[in-house]
This record gives structure tokens, sequence and C-alpha cells, in this order.
């Protein structure tokens, strides 16, 4: 069993953060404003603190988030985009928004997160930048996969959509995802570790020049309103999630230690279990926005588990490049690792409201699944 470890009461913290987002959200409808106003700009301002940015611009989407960042560092047609199929659709469908090619490298075996050391086969003379997606909560290697952006003069931006405050050990010191390329895309979709209540997403950048061009796309390239300096569009994070977000960043930190936690529980407790864990690696902060397994027969243990009352997910089913609107991007393409573990990933119960003895649970019937499955 995994020591007892000091649990604040789940239900009692969420049922105080939904009281202050009600008053929040009540606040929002006595100004009457509820576009791009004082609560998108707190948020904005608190969020660049929290990750260590120069500045968060705030969006529409996670989707939205991402394509505006690539624009604003410059990327379009012509150029190629280095990143991963085992990702969720949306990372491709920015690039591609963007006016650039997405070109697909294979991921780690272990970390199932973009291997930087095959960067260099994927590389063209049209690479413009490379996206790495921290999938699941944990970080990409991202002391390689910089250092081999500066010998190529590539652009970097990252994909944190499932990644808040989640970090990495670059040259002796912690930084938080997002603040280690020239931009980055985060997605507040209300499943992630910081969750609006509806889409939301947010560019962060250490880069001045880079949040200004993300300014003005995001609403028609105004410079003055209505005068359109650039071809924009209309992607704008609005009052009410703004000040949803400012509540629950609040709680970022402590309900990520509630999922590492969690993780180190699951992590004891299927000790023995013939099912490949987590990796957790010394020079990054995993933060767990899925616990994913890896296992054989994974279907009929999703259908044990779904048997005795334990929901699981996949993330993701189908790479993108054998997806039947993507497959020309599997043209050439070598990605073994990332075609086995499709079959074999499952995610299970995580969030910050979850019991250890909830957990515990999952853990007894997913040791009982893959006895059963083998």
């Amino acid at each position: 069993m995994v020591p007892a470890i000091p649990q604040t009461d789940p239900h009692a913290e969420y049922l105080a953060c939904r009281a202050d987002i009600e008053a929040a959200i009540r606040q929002v409808l006595e100004r009457g404003r509820y576009i791009l106003g004082e609560e998108v700009q707190a948020f904005e301002r608190e969020f660049a603190t929290y990750l260590g940015a120069q500045a968060a611009i705030g969006v529409a989407s996670g989707t939205d988030a991402l394509h505006l960042a690539l624009r604003a560092c410059g990327v379009g047609a012509g150029d190629e985009v280095i990143t991963v199929a085992h990702t969720a659709v949306a990372t491709i469908v920015a690039v591609e928004q963007s006016g650039a090619t997405p070109v697909l490298v294979d991921v780690d075996a272990h970390t199932y997160t973009l291997a930087p050391e095959l960067l260099t086969d994927a590389l063209t003379a049209r690479t413009k930048a490379l996206v790495p997606v921290h999938l699941y909560g944990q970080p990409v290697d991202m002391a390689a996969l910089l250092a081999f952006a500066r010998e190529h003069k590539l652009l970097v931006i990252e994909d944190c959509a499932q990644a808040h405050g989640a970090a990495c050990l670059v040259h002796g010191a912690w930084h938080k995802v997002g603040t280690l390329g020239d931009a980055a895309a985060f997605s507040f979709y209300p499943t992630k570790n910081l969750g609006a209540l509806g889409d939301g997403g947010c560019v962060v950048t250490k880069r001045v020049d880079v949040a200004e061009q993300a300014r003005l796309l995001r609403e028609y390239g105004w410079r003055e309103r209505y005068v359109s300096s650039q071809r924009g569009l209309n992607s704008r994070l609005d009052e009410i999630q703004a000040a949803v977000l400012r509540v629950k960043l609040r709680h970022l930190e402590g309900w990520n230690e509630d999922r590492r936690r969690l993780a180190a529980r699951y992590e004891q407790a299927l000790e023995g279990v013939a099912v490949m864990r987590p990796a957790q690696v010394s020079d990054r902060r995993h933060v767990f926005h899925q616990y994913v397994i890896r296992v054989a027969e994974r279907d009929r243990v999703r259908a044990a588990l779904s048997a005795a009352g334990v929901g699981t997910g996949l993330h993701y089913p189908v790479p993108v490049h054998r997806q039947p609107a993507y497959q020309a991007l599997g043209v050439g393409a070598h990605l073994p690792v990332t075609e086995k573990i499709c079959g074999e990933i499952m995610s299970l119960p995580m969030y910050a409201q979850l019991t250890d003895a909830g957990a515990e649970r999952v853990a007894q019937q997913v040791r009982l699944a893959v006895q059963a499955a083998g």
C-alpha cells in the first residue's frame, strides 16, 4: 500500500471553487462587458506571471492558439512544420490552417512524446518550425529539441494543450512548458488541468513582436477599431471564461499535486501487473492530464473494466496519418512506435477530485482485468 498522504477534502474544495466561480460570473454580468474587458486583461497578466512568460494572449480555443502562434511567428504557405502523429488532430489542423505543411516524426516509446533524435531525417530546406506536443502532461525532451532548433535556426512553437504547469530542467534551471520556445499554445477546454466552462485558449510568448502579432491576428488585424492593418480572424477569449480561469488558476498547482499524488498511488498499486505505466523522467515534471498505461489485449481489458463500472479512455486510438482525412501525411512516414502504442494505450480515471480510495479501486480492477485477459 502507498503510505498515507494528507489529502484535503476534494469535494469541499470543489464546492468552494464553484462558489468563487459563481461570484466571478455574477460580477461580469453586473458589469455588462463580455468581450476583451478587464477580466481577460487580468487573466492574461496572471497566467503570464504564473508561467514566467513575457505575454499571454487569450483566444477562442486551443486550436486557434496554435494556429495564431504559428502565424504570429511568421510560419505560412510553403513552410514545413515538424510534429507528431500521436496527438489530438487539432495539432495538425492548426498547422494546416497556418498554410504550412505538417511533417510527421515518431514518438519515444516510453514518454510517447516527440523523439528529438528523429528530427534530422525529417529536416528539409523548407523546414521552418518544430511543434513539440507535451502530451498527457508529459513534457518533451526540450533540452535536446532546443539544441536542434538552435543548430538549424528553426522556430519552436510548443503545443501545451495538455500540460498546464508541467516543467523541464534546461541548462540547470526549471522552466514551465510554454516558456522555452518562440511561442506556445494552451487550451482551456473544460477537461484540461486548467479548464474553462467552454472553449478557450491562449498564445504565450517571451517575444514582444510575437505578442503584438498575436493580438492583431486574434481580432481582424485591427490596430484601431474597424481598420484592419492585416488579415486576421475573430478569436477572442470572452470575459466570463476569463473570470472562471482566474479563479481556477489559483487552484492549479494544488490540483496538479493531487494528480501527481494519485499517479504515485497508481504507480505502486499497479506494481507487478502486466501493464506499462507512465514514464517519469528526472528532468521533467509530469502533471498527468491523463494517466496512460499500455496493456496487451487492451480491448478485452477495457471491456472487463467497463463491466466493473470503471470508465477508461483512448487518447488516441487512431494516429493522425491513419485517419481518412489525413492519410496523405502518412506517405513516406515511418512511425512504428506510434502505430504500435495506439493499439495498446488506455487512459485510467485521473482528475483532481478523484479520491485515494477511488484510485485504489481502479487499480484493483485493472489488476483483475489484466489477469483475466492474460
